[in-house]
Protein backbone atom coordinates (compact mmCIF):
# COMPACT_ATOMS: atom_id res chain seq x y z
CA UNK A 1 0.00 0.00 0.00
CA UNK A 2 2.94 2.71 1.04
CA UNK A 3 4.39 1.65 -2.91
CA UNK A 4 0.49 2.43 -4.35
CA UNK A 5 0.36 6.08 -2.12
CA UNK A 6 4.32 6.58 -3.27
CA UNK A 7 3.32 6.57 -6.69
CA UNK A 8 -0.11 8.30 -6.38
CA UNK A 9 2.19 11.36 -4.66
CA UNK A 10 4.25 11.70 -7.36
CA UNK A 11 2.09 11.46 -9.69
CA UNK A 12 0.09 14.50 -7.88
CA UNK A 13 3.65 16.56 -7.53
CA UNK A 14 4.17 16.03 -11.67
CA UNK A 15 0.77 17.00 -12.27
CA UNK A 16 1.07 20.07 -10.08
CA UNK A 17 4.19 21.13 -11.78
CA UNK A 18 2.30 20.37 -14.91
CA UNK A 19 -0.86 22.40 -14.19
CA UNK A 20 2.13 25.45 -13.24
CA UNK A 21 3.55 25.32 -16.59
CA UNK A 22 -0.22 25.62 -18.05
CA UNK A 23 -1.43 28.25 -16.00
CA UNK A 24 2.27 30.08 -16.81
CA UNK A 25 1.21 29.69 -20.67
CA UNK A 26 -2.20 30.77 -20.07
CA UNK A 27 -1.27 33.99 -18.48
CA UNK A 28 1.08 35.16 -21.09
CA UNK A 29 -1.73 33.90 -23.68
CA UNK A 30 -3.92 36.53 -22.65
CA UNK A 31 -0.91 39.06 -21.86
CA UNK A 32 -0.98 39.31 -25.72
CA UNK A 33 -4.38 39.18 -26.14
CA UNK A 34 -4.66 34.96 -27.76
CA UNK A 35 -7.17 32.72 -27.26
CA UNK A 36 -6.15 30.61 -24.74
CA UNK A 37 -9.51 28.53 -24.50
CA UNK A 38 -7.71 25.32 -25.51
CA UNK A 39 -5.15 25.51 -22.64
CA UNK A 40 -8.22 26.35 -20.13
CA UNK A 41 -10.11 23.33 -20.81
CA UNK A 42 -6.77 21.17 -20.77
CA UNK A 43 -5.96 23.22 -17.07
CA UNK A 44 -9.84 21.83 -16.23
CA UNK A 45 -9.27 18.53 -17.27
CA UNK A 46 -6.00 17.98 -15.92
CA UNK A 47 -7.43 19.88 -11.96
CA UNK A 48 -10.15 16.65 -12.05
CA UNK A 49 -7.59 14.45 -12.72
CA UNK A 50 -5.69 15.87 -9.38
CA UNK A 51 -9.01 16.24 -7.45
CA UNK A 52 -9.34 12.32 -8.68
CA UNK A 53 -5.95 11.76 -7.66
CA UNK A 54 -6.36 13.46 -4.04
CA UNK A 55 -9.28 11.55 -3.49
CA UNK A 56 -7.73 8.25 -3.81
CA UNK A 57 -4.61 9.24 -1.61
CA UNK A 58 -6.97 10.42 1.09
CA UNK A 59 -8.64 6.77 0.78
CA UNK A 60 -5.62 5.31 1.52
CA UNK A 61 -4.83 6.97 4.25
CA UNK A 62 -1.97 9.24 2.91
CA UNK A 63 -3.63 12.48 4.26
CA UNK A 64 -2.04 15.71 4.82
CA UNK A 65 -3.02 17.83 7.84
CA UNK A 66 -2.62 21.47 6.86
CA UNK A 67 -0.83 23.58 9.49
CA UNK A 68 -2.43 26.82 10.36
CA UNK A 69 -0.37 30.25 10.52
CA UNK A 70 0.09 29.84 14.24
CA UNK A 71 1.41 26.19 13.31
CA UNK A 72 3.67 27.19 10.50
CA UNK A 73 5.05 29.91 12.21
CA UNK A 74 6.21 27.35 15.45
CA UNK A 75 8.20 25.36 13.13
CA UNK A 76 11.57 26.17 12.34
CA UNK A 77 12.11 25.66 9.02
CA UNK A 78 15.24 26.89 7.97
CA UNK A 79 18.11 24.58 6.90
CA UNK A 80 20.90 23.82 9.02
CA UNK A 81 23.35 24.15 6.68
CA UNK A 82 23.19 27.38 5.06
CA UNK A 83 25.72 29.91 5.08
CA UNK A 84 24.97 33.19 7.46
CA UNK A 85 23.76 36.14 5.33
CA UNK A 86 25.19 39.60 5.70
CA UNK A 87 23.18 40.54 8.34
CA UNK A 88 23.46 37.28 10.49
CA UNK A 89 25.95 36.91 13.77
CA UNK A 90 28.49 34.44 12.49
CA UNK A 91 29.10 36.60 8.49
CA UNK A 92 31.44 39.61 10.86
CA UNK A 93 32.93 36.37 13.01
CA UNK A 94 33.90 34.52 9.45
CA UNK A 95 35.21 37.60 8.27
CA UNK A 96 37.63 38.43 11.59
CA UNK A 97 39.13 34.86 10.96
CA UNK A 98 43.14 35.32 10.99
CA UNK A 99 43.38 32.86 8.05
CA UNK A 100 41.57 34.97 5.56
CA UNK A 101 43.56 38.40 6.77
CA UNK A 102 44.96 39.97 4.65
CA UNK A 103 43.36 38.77 1.24
CA UNK A 104 41.54 40.88 -0.93
CA UNK A 105 39.32 40.65 -4.24
CA UNK A 106 41.59 41.50 -7.34
CA UNK A 107 40.54 43.71 -9.38
CA UNK A 108 39.22 46.20 -6.62
CA UNK A 109 39.27 49.49 -7.90
CA UNK A 110 39.98 51.95 -5.10
CA UNK A 111 39.37 55.21 -6.75
CA UNK A 112 37.28 57.84 -5.11
CA UNK A 113 34.33 58.70 -6.12
CA UNK A 114 32.06 61.83 -6.49
CA UNK A 115 31.12 63.45 -3.47
CA UNK A 116 27.62 63.54 -3.75
CA UNK A 117 25.06 62.84 -1.10
CA UNK A 118 23.91 59.30 -2.30
CA UNK A 119 27.74 58.38 -2.66
CA UNK A 120 28.19 59.38 0.98
CA UNK A 121 25.55 57.40 1.61
CA UNK A 122 26.25 54.17 0.15
CA UNK A 123 30.47 54.94 1.72
CA UNK A 124 28.80 54.86 5.36
CA UNK A 125 26.80 51.71 4.36
CA UNK A 126 29.93 49.97 3.43
CA UNK A 127 32.00 50.84 5.89
CA UNK A 128 29.51 49.65 8.62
Amino acid sequence: MDNKLNEIRRKIRFLRAEMLSAEDNIRKSVNRDEDCAEAALHLMAMRVVMLGLISERNRLGGEERLLNVDERLKLDVRATGRKPSNGAPGAKAASLDPAHAGKTRPGKNPAPRSVSAGAEKARGRRER
